[in-house]
């Protein structure tokens, strides 16, 4: 399908909507490679480079099923891998809680510092071993040695600490708020990340480490009376829930003492892929040493707990690790792999945005007919490379066809495969662009406008409804609406009239913004003058 009717000279792309994971799970060499892996139990891929090892893990994950860990050398390649997986899956988008792909971060910078932890890491934590520990679901769970160092609550209390919540249930607001006390969550006026809750009437507002978005549970006397997810930045409804369950911070070592490696809450047949597994048992020992060291330097009256209840050393965890099934990436197996299969892959050129030099190179993988794929997110930056090709056979009267096909997602690296015949490009490396990896955003650096500007406003401060326009803040109060008490903020519009907003209703509000030291007119409450405006 030629895409580009301005370029009447040539048809230089097509519209691919495959991904280069279903092209690698069709193809008999992968298929082939499945088969060997269900009969061994542990193997070695060699020759794979740039971004083949996690298209290739994508492919054979899908077709082994089960739950599967990779572990990667750091954290930076670790989140590279996570985004190139995602991408595959085609989930960048999606709910974590409807994802297969999770990412399993270290919740602290170094051990033992006074620092408050990474609640967006622990988020991401508490979501794998919930997921693990209770489903069936093919899962991919991407991690690195420092993460996996850092023990985990025992499935036993994560259970017993779980607060289970559905509707219709008999059950006091003032009991479920003394119980998220106990389990160290924090009381504030509106949450914004995990670990926090706030009470307004016969509402509670939860942000659980379970989930990525909070609860909204409201209780008609002693009955939940409907459950569901909001977003904590327009305060909108996402999804009506029956039931829910509210997860502490697993992390919190005041509240949980047993804890155990990660490898305890996978079920049996877990596969664990690992890269560069020499370095792997040195940077869990490494990690280790930090604790121990980090330790020592305390106080012994705060009553710390010692490293060996919070780390796992090397040895611990290399015994748990070669009781699965093991994939190995590199040139040597260190677990002594009977199974080896060998790819025959080189790393995209790199042209140093030489243009010429793109086009003579595809033209060769044209002759030699090598499927190529440019990857991009980006449908305007083929527009300019096709552009920028077109251009420069203009100039040069040359009529030779040229030929790639555009997959509408990015990875961190090209790489080409001999052996399957194509060649897989990424547009940032053709330009020279950094590419950035994307994991779960902090929720602090995201604090909510709205409640945040609430939280500021004085008495007096100028407000633009979006639907009523300009009205000066009167404070908040509570009012009855429909026989149930609920927190509403007190709007002054013009001719003294009051409106009332719902504190579910933030997302319409926003404090005024003008010209520096003009006082803005007041509008009046049933006038078309703000919906002309």
């Amino acid at each position: 399908m030629n895409l580009l009717h301005s370029l009447p000279l040539q048809k230089y792309f097509n519209l691919n909507t495959i991904s280069i994971r279903e092209i690698y799970q069709k193809s008999k060499q992968i298929i082939s490679i499945a088969a060997e892996l269900e009969r061994n139990k542990h193997a070695l891929l060699s020759g794979t480079v740039g971004s083949a090892s996690s298209v290739v893990t994508s492919a054979l994950s899908e077709l082994l099923g089960g739950q599967h860990l990779v572990i990667c050398r750091d954290k930076e390649s670790a989140a590279y891998f996570y985004n190139d997986l995602e991408n595959l899956f085609s989930e960048r988008e999606q709910e974590f809680s409807k994802k297969r792909v999770l990412f399993y971060p270290s919740s602290y910078k170094r051990p033992y510092e006074p620092e408050k932890p990474d609640n967006t890491y622990i988020l991401s934590r508490t979501e794998v071993l919930s997921r693990v520990s209770v489903s069936a679901r093919k899962t991919i769970v991407v991690s690195y040695p420092e993460a996996l160092c850092e023990k985990v609550v025992t499935r036993r209390h994560l259970s017993k600490f779980s607060i289970k919540l559905k509707v219709s249930e008999k059950v006091s607001l003032d009991f479920v708020s003394d119980l998220l006390l106990e389990y160290n969550f924090e009381r504030v006026d509106f949450v914004i990340e995990p670990g926090q809750f706030s009470i307004r009437g016969g509402i509670l507002d939860v942000f659980s480490f379970s989930n990525d978005h909070p609860y909204r549970i409201e209780f008609f006397g002693d009955e939940v009376e409907s459950i569901r997810t909001f977003n904590p930045v327009s305060q909108l409804s996402i999804t009506q829930m029956n039931s829910i369950q509210l997860l502490p911070n697993v992390q919190d070592r005041f509240v949980f003492e047993e804890r155990e490696s990660l490898f305890s809450f996978f079920p049996d047949g877990l596969t664990v892929w690992i890269d560069e597994a020499a370095a792997f048992s040195d940077r869990i020992d490494a990690e280790h040493l930090k604790a121990i060291t980090a330790f020592e330097k305390l106080d012994s009256e705060q009553g710390h707990q010692k490293p060996d209840l919070l780390f796992c050393n090397g040895k611990e965890l290399w015994s748990q690790l070669i009781d699965c099934r093991t994939i190995e990436y590199g040139k040597k197996s260190l677990i002594n792999a009977v199974y080896v299969a060998q790819f025959q892959c080189s790393p995209q050129p790199n042209f140093n945005k030489n243009f010429e030099l793109l086009l003579n190179d595809l033209r060769k993988k044209n002759k030699e007919k090598l499927d190529i794929y440019v990857l991009s997110e980006s449908g305007k930056q083929i527009d300019r490379l096709t552009q920028i090709l077109h251009d420069i056979q203009a100039d040069k009267d040359d009529n030779n066809i040229v030929e790639f096909q555009y997959i509408n997602h990015s990875l961190e690296s090209g790489f080409i495969d001999n052996d399957l015949k194509l060649c897989c490009y990424t547009d940032h490396q053709i330009f020279e662009r950094y590419h950035k990896f994307h994991i779960r955003e902090s929720f602090a650096s995201k604090e909510v406008l709205t409640i945040k500007q609430l939280n500021d406003l004085c008495i007096g401060d100028f407000v633009s409804h979006i639907d009523h326009g300009i009205g000066r803040f009167a404070g908040m109060e509570i009012i009855d609406n429909n026989g149930k008490q609920q927190e509403a903020i007190r709007l002054i519009y013009q001719n003294d009239d009051i409106l009332y907003v719902s504190i579910h209703s933030l997302h319409r509000i926003s404090k005024y913004s003008g010209k520096d030291g003009v006082e803005p007119s007041l509008n009046k409450l049933g006038s078309n003058a703000w919906n002309k405006l």
